[in-house]
């Protein structure tokens, strides 16, 4: 059997990988320029462009014309992430398949899990925890709002991590992982209204200051706050799509009204 030689692109592209795992890149965070990372990689232009194209065809990287190329939101290998996917996501994303309102009672249930992740990661954060938490908050402020709602779920998902709470983190693993299947829409319309932008920014910036001074009821206060903000916004979307739902099915006949 004659073996083929891999294509230049492949390799390329299993480097970029590795340069993403290397620098910790999260979902919502940019790739450095074309030119600087063909450098870095010691490739020519023309075969990173390729391996890129090749990473965005698989999901794992999202590339917008002008505005460079970003990480997506990846689904974690191993046996831990399989558990969580057998034992905790498929019943919840059953449950939320044969009624939406379920992802309500995930985003309550968010409140007793995310106040402890918050609390024990102000007593436990490393330094390396802390500056994951600061990356992520940065990519948060991604004018793209599908980049910026994938980046938020990671910064939560980092502050379940500096938590070094297994428990509590397969658990996030799996909430987050229903809540993109669930509510992506509303979380990305969070980003286009400016006011609402504005808040979610004010209160992540609230847990991480907590976080990092070490503060423990500080950041399980301002996780609360942020969340219950979160949990009528998204409410608060739903409702004002489905009366107008209502209103675009209602009969021309002006005389309906007064039926």
């Amino acid at each position: 059997m004659i073996m083929m030689p891999r294509r230049l692109a492949d390799e390329v592209a299993d480097r970029v990988r590795a340069l993403i795992e290397e620098q910790r890149l999260e979902a919502g965070m940019r790739l450095p320029a074309e030119r600087q990372l063909a450098a870095q990689l010691g490739v020519s232009r023309n075969s990173l462009r390729e391996a890129l194209a090749k990473l965005v065809n698989e999901g794992l990287l999202l590339s917008r014309r002008g505005g460079g190329t970003f990480v997506c939101w990846q689904h974690e290998d191993g046996s831990e992430q399989n558990w969580s996917e057998r034992n905790i996501v498929q019943p919840l994303k059953t449950l939320v398949t044969d009624d939406p309102d379920y992802g309500f009672d995930i985003l309550e249930a968010r409140h007793a899990i995310e106040a402890s992740t918050a609390w024990y990661a102000a007593l436990r954060a490393s330094d390396a925890d802390k500056e994951k938490i600061r990356l992520c908050f940065e990519a948060i402020q991604s004018q793209d709002p599908d980049l910026a709602s994938q980046a938020d779920v990671r910064f939560h998902l980092a502050i379940a991590e500096a938590s070094h709470n297994l428990v509590l983190l397969q658990t996030m693993r799996g909430f987050f992982d229903v809540l993109h299947f669930s509510v992506k829409q509303s979380r990305q319309r969070m980003y286009l209204v400016p006011p609402v932008f504005a808040k979610l920014t004010e209160q992540h910036q609230s847990v991480l200051d907590a976080i990092f001074a070490g503060d423990a009821e500080g950041a399980r206060q301002a996780m609360m706050a942020h969340l219950g903000f979160v949990h009528t916004t998204i409410k608060r979307f739903d409702e004002d799509q489905a009366r107008q739902a209502r209103i675009t099915r209602l009969p021309d006949d002006p005389d309906y009204l007064q039926k």
